[in-house]
């Protein structure tokens, strides 16, 4: 699919940035799996037969299960962002696998493998990195480490983790600094992180680029999640709105 560019239409309707064009085709073409890449190869979704889409959190589970099997996992623990997807973290302590976050971005990935030797690393977006066979992201390398990983088994089958609701919310501020020193917001998330004890979590801080703060909030049910972004998204408009 999407394989007649014009030199403008870069990642247009297509790849891991719109897989909802992929996912009726994988499904109603019978395909066992479908994979989307971006416009210069380094990131990849997957969509499983019945169109449902799998995004990195979950294809770097399936990975580094299997590489932890198989004996090559370098240093039993992989690096992943803020943003990674509390289910995954659930999974990898169950799995005995270390992991190490960090700030949004592969580069900061990549670091942190280099920092601690070892090799397998991502984020929720589809930018695997596995310097076992390349130090970048190759999204046809991830594709295909990803059939490894299954084996004969069927992706719509994948038990390597379970994802929790997750809720992410983006509030215009005017001074996106004014987080740091924003006392009744750090209190909010305190409180709220608290609730969610082991069960969750809650990631609040500013856009690197915009004057805005992303108020995410991931839990075991979803009217639990939307209630605590809620509040949350509440207290960030009145105080730094």
């Amino acid at each position: 699919m999407a394989v007649e560019p014009d030199g403008r239409n870069i990642n247009e309707d297509c790849g891991s940035t719109h897989v909802t064009g992929l996912a009726p085709k994988v499904a109603d073409g019978g395909y066992d799996v479908g994979f989307a890449f971006d416009g210069d190869g380094d990131r990849v979704l997957a969509v499983d037969r019945t169109g449902a889409v799998v995004d990195g959190d979950e294809l770097m589970a399936l990975a580094a299960l299997h590489l932890r099997e198989q004996g090559r996992l370098s240093g039993d623990g992989v690096a992943v962002t803020v943003m990674t997807n509390f289910g995954f973290h659930q999974a990898m302590e169950s799995a005995g696998i270390e992991v190490a976050t960090t700030p949004v971005g592969d580069r900061h990935v990549l670091a942190e493998l280099l920092r601690r030797g070892w090799a397998l690393g991502g984020e929720q977006s589809g930018h695997m990195i596995d310097t076992g066979f390349v130090p970048a992201g190759d999204g046809i390398a991830s594709a295909l480490l990803t059939m490894e990983a299954l084996g004969d088994r069927d992706l719509s089958q994948r038990d390597a983790m379970e994802k929790l609701p997750q809720r992410l919310v983006n509030v215009r501020v005017s001074d996106r600094s004014a987080l740091d020193s924003a006392a009744a917001v750090w209190e909010a998330v305190e409180r709220e992180s608290r609730s969610l004890d082991g069960r969750g979590r809650v990631l609040v801080r500013p856009s690197g680029t915009e004057q805005l703060v992303r108020v995410m909030v991931e839990a075991p049910e979803q009217d639990e999640c939307e209630e605590i972004t809620a509040r949350l998204v509440q207290t960030v408009e009145r105080e730094l709105g």
